[in-house]
């Protein structure tokens, strides 16, 4: 008898009605013999009483429901039947085998038929494949594959569930499912599984199959994963690279890389090395669903003021950002191990977050400048005047000792160096626009870059003894359409 079960989302099992298809081909072999026996009796009604003994006997074979022909002897039939099972039961002792029951002899009385014993014992042989008892995976009513035993069948759906889920979880969960009490609330950073099932309609039903075909539950677990019953690997020859080996199995170098998590993209491959190239086709899809809480944190907002007083491109932090924090409920969806849907449930904010506040100049800087030059320190005096010195001619003029050592422009232009320059250390060069340039030396440090608009009075620098200088001064320079001229014709 041929029961069935099938499996819901949780893995239960319900009584289905019985199997009807053997019924059905046992029935038309009987009405088959039936009308055989009436061929006889109506042939023998008519014979001759003086030639009854020349009636001889047939047997008709059928393997299942399929009609293989005939023969003279029932018995090199049965011969076959038992050598079969005998061949079987020595590969799979652990089976009790069975070929009798497939094979149907339908015996009639003829006065004069030619049976082809040799054909219809050959074709018997090569096709009759001797069954055991077993028990067939369905997915949505068809069988995909087949174990040993019921036991194996749950075996195996429980060893696919706790591919994407550890042990302790799946039992965690089905004590939980059990009990029916309800689940505690989840503290920050904590997770827990609230359902394990599978997307498709997966039955078991007991069934006869050929013992060669019944998996165990491993493989089983290994061929609903990808179709097949061991993984594909493949073997580094020499001149391999992950990207060739990837494109010939009609793979990306990122599914490789998926497949063999001991490799990474810098691997160096070895000759002999064993690459796994299976790609994954489930049969059969897991459905994870598990809720997690999460403290996360909270992006505070910059907010920008403009402030027409001071030049563009300064700034001025009024109040500095803080991020705040907040606890998130989620709500995860997995299938196969992969993330399909991820939903908010819950959301508390525990600290608000601060606003970052900056005050940002709008005053447009002139590029050009005003042809009337400011002093480039803070005070100070002159130490050394532009002219021979040293044997040497010195191009500008050495300012010293001033209030503080803040350098600034000596009048609007833009920076087209900023850097150091051998002898001069730290040095800057504005171009004015107008003709004029200014040179700025050993600073020791530089606060504008090449590019830079820079208004008059601005600070670029500070004042340092970078290059050769025998101490703290500013090396100031001035040309005029790209002459030299003495700085104190210009300075006020």
């Amino acid at each position: 008898m041929n029961t069935k079960w099938n499996t819901g989302r949780d893995g239960s099992h319900n009584l289905s009605l019985l199997n009807q298809n053997n019924k059905y081909g046992i029935l038309k072999k009987v009405l088959f013999a039936a009308v055989l026996l009436l061929t006889v009796s109506f042939n023998l009604a008519f014979a001759n009483e003086g030639n009854i003994e020349s009636i001889d006997k047939i047997y008709h074979v059928y393997l299942e429901d399929e009609y293989i022909g005939s023969v003279s002897d029932e018995n090199k039939v049965r011969k076959i039947i038992e050598d079969k099972e005998k061949e079987v039961s020595l590969l799979y002792k652990d089976y009790e085998i069975d070929a009798d029951s497939l094979v149907t002899i339908v015996p009639e009385q003829v006065f004069s038929y030619k049976t082809n014993d040799s054909e219809t014992l050959k074709t018997l042989s090569e096709q009759l494949e001797p069954q055991t008892d077993a028990f067939a995976l369905q997915v949505d009513g068809e069988p995909i594959l087949y174990l040993k035993n019921k036991k194996d069948y749950e075996e195996t759906i429980k060893k696919l569930k706790l591919q994407y889920v550890p042990e302790e979880k799946l039992k965690e969960l089905e004590q939980s499912k059990s009990s029916n009490k309800q689940l505690p609330k989840l503290e920050a950073n904590q997770s827990r599984i609230i359902d394990v099932f599978l997307s498709e309609d997966v039955s078991g039903e007991e069934t006869k199959v050929s013992p060669a075909k019944i998996l165990t539950p491993d493989e089983a677990v290994q061929y609903i994963k990808t179709g097949l019953i061991e993984k594909q690997v493949y073997v580094v020859k020499k001149g391999d690279v992950l990207g060739k080996i990837a494109k010939n199995h009609g793979l990306t170098t990122k599914e490789l890389l998926e497949l063999n998590p001991d490799i990474t993209i810098d691997t160096l491959l070895q000759i002999g090395q064993e690459i796994n190239v299976t790609v994954e086709k489930p049969l059969i899809n897991v459905q994870v669903i598990y809720e997690k809480v999460n403290k996360e944190k909270i992006d505070y907002e910059k907010v920008i003021e403009e402030d027409a007083s001071m030049y563009k491109g300064e700034k001025q932090i009024i109040q500095e950002g803080s991020p705040g924090e907040k606890e998130v409920s989620y709500l995860i969806t997995e299938v196969n191990g992969n993330i399909v849907k991820k939903t908010i449930t819950e959301e508390k904010v525990l600290v608000e977050p601060t606003k970052h506040i900056e005050k940002v100049g709008t005053k447009v800087i002139s590029s050009r400048g005003t042809g009337e030059f400011i002093w480039p320190t803070s005070g100070g005096y002159i130490s050394s005047n532009m002219g021979s010195r040293w044997g040497s001619y010195h191009r500008g003029i050495d300012i010293a000792r001033p209030s503080n050592y803040s350098i600034k422009a000596s009048d609007n232009g833009v920076v087209t160096f900023a850097g150091w320059d051998g002898s001069y250390g730290n040095k800057i060069v504005i171009n004015h626009n107008n003709g004029y340039t200014t040179l700025y030396a050993h600073l020791s440090e530089i606060y504008v870059s090449v590019g830079q608009v820079v208004p008059q009075g601005s600070v670029i620098g500070k004042m340092g003894t970078t290059g050769n200088s025998t101490g703290i001064h500013l090396h100031f320079e001035v040309s005029k359409n790209g002459s030299l001229i003495n700085p104190l014709a210009v300075l006020d």
